[in-house]
């Protein structure tokens, strides 16, 4: 009510110019998308649109049409008429920051799924320029992720950003859920975008668990949510994590995944009348992805170590979003569909997938080590159905009477149950002993 005398107020106060650059009025509602006569605002702005019913509704601006000025709401269309009074807040949208996060699950606008009111002494904008090419230091030191595979033979330096390319249900959730619970980073921020509402609750407690909860921040914008919140989720999660790394934090980023936040940019690209490109994609998604993406990794003061995931349907790694996010990021680890039927876990293909600075973070005899290790793994693979069904005769190929022999011990090695702890020395003492031929 108070907002409603504060609009008239101005009514009475202002000339008609005058108030259409302040006030605006919704004229037409098609879909997702809110158009207005007025107010003067700017993309990005936030704008409160007043309901018949005196409540608010938030809502940014994504575009304009002429003289029309496009919005598009955080919340639903359903009670929003003709002639609802919009009002721009001159702001985008920020988020509440500080160590009062830990421990919480927010929504995609950064406010707590638990209804309790959050006080935080700073607020970051959602949408910031990434650091300055040349004020980002080198990866030189390597995080240990607990994960025994991902440590030895993909290692992960701090401010990398990794892609996790998989299709559905081969445990991507289940390895950032252990990733979460056991990497030498300060503070974890998870973003779960697009999620069913039924797997939340059951990452947190399966998966993340209260030791993992006690140093994350999580982020959630399901699948129900309109799309401007699911898009908003992420760039949430990146200024929380932004703002941890500003206090000097070594931070680990997990995004679930890359591909709804692709798929939510999409959905307003269309509603606004970008035309369609690859697969439907719009020009804007693949302007978005370098922008969010570029926002983690080194900084002056500390790191973002990211982790996103990016689905793939069919199994498909040449589609449109994983093709251009595998070009931004510095690696990517591949899941194998196969590998997860076989009962292997962590289901990540070593032979298909590369740590971009694993050579500039590595020792020598651990390059050696890994080296040595995926060639045997590589060449039993390669030879795999001569053996199954009989057709190889011990004695014919040296390489591959090695890579036979080597074999068990390298599965022992590539295979990590959930609640097993791998820490980085022994891990690297493991993999110097097969390399050796010690195990």
């Amino acid at each position: 009510m108070a907002l409603i005398e504060q609009v008239l107020g101005s009514i009475k106060q202002s000339t008609d110019g005058e108030f259409t650059r302040k006030i605006g009025r919704v004229c037409r509602v098609i879909g997702l998308m809110i158009e207005s006569n007025g107010p003067s605002a700017f993309v990005g702005e936030r704008c409160l649109i007043v309901l018949p019913s005196n409540e608010t509704v938030e809502a940014e601006v994504v575009g304009f049409n002429e003289e029309r000025v496009l919005l598009m709401p955080y919340g639903e269309t359903t009670q929003i008429a003709p002639g609802c009074l919009v009002k721009g807040t001159g702001k985008m949208l920020q988020v509440p920051v500080g160590e009062e996060l830990i421990g919480q699950v927010l929504d995609g606008l950064g406010r707590p799924l638990s209804g309790e009111r959050l006080v935080t002494g700073k607020r970051y904008d959602v949408q910031r320029k990434p650091p300055n090419p040349l004020n980002r230091p080198r990866i030189l030191d390597a995080l240990s992720t607990g994960v025994r595979m991902i440590d030895g033979l993909l290692t992960v330096g701090k401010g990398q950003r990794v892609g996790l390319f998989a299709g559905s249900g081969v445990g991507k959730s289940t390895l950032l859920g252990m990733i979460a619970k056991r990497s030498s980073a300060d503070i974890n921020v998870i973003a779960l975008i697009g999620e069913r509402g039924r797997e939340v609750k059951e990452f947190i407690e399966k998966e993340l668990g209260p030791e993992g909860m006690a140093r994350s921040v999580v982020i959630v914008a399901t699948s129900d949510q309109p799309p401007l919140v699911r898009l908003k989720g992420a760039y949430t999660a990146t200024a929380i994590a932004e703002y941890f790394r500003d206090q000097g934090k070594e931070v680990v980023l997990m995004m679930d995944s890359v591909t709804r936040f692709a798929m939510a940019q999409r959905e307003i690209g269309l509603a606004t009348g970008e035309p369609p490109t690859s697969k439907g994609y719009t020009p804007s998604v693949f302007a978005m992805l370098p922008q969010l993406l570029e926002r983690s990794g080194t900084a002056a003061s500390g790191s973002i170590t990211a982790f996103y995931t990016v689905l793939v349907d069919g199994d498909d790694m040449n589609e449109p979003i994983a093709d251009a996010v595998r070009g931004i990021l510095d690696g990517h680890f591949v899941m194998d569909r196969a590998l997860a039927n076989r009962g292997q876990f962590p289901a990540i293909h070593v032979l298909k997938s590369i740590s971009r600075v694993m050579n500039q973070i590595a020792s020598p005899a651990h390059k050696e080590a890994a080296q040595t290790f995926r060639s045997w793994l590589a060449t039993y693979i390669d030879a795999e159905d001569l053996i199954n069904i009989g057709a190889y005769k011990k004695g014919t190929n040296p390489a591959i009477d090695t890579a036979v022999d080597k074999y068990p011990y390298l599965l022992t090695f590539l295979k990590q149950s959930i609640e097993e702890d791998a820490a980085f020395e022994q891990t690297m003492t493991h993999l110097s002993h097969i390399a050796r031929g010690e195990s």
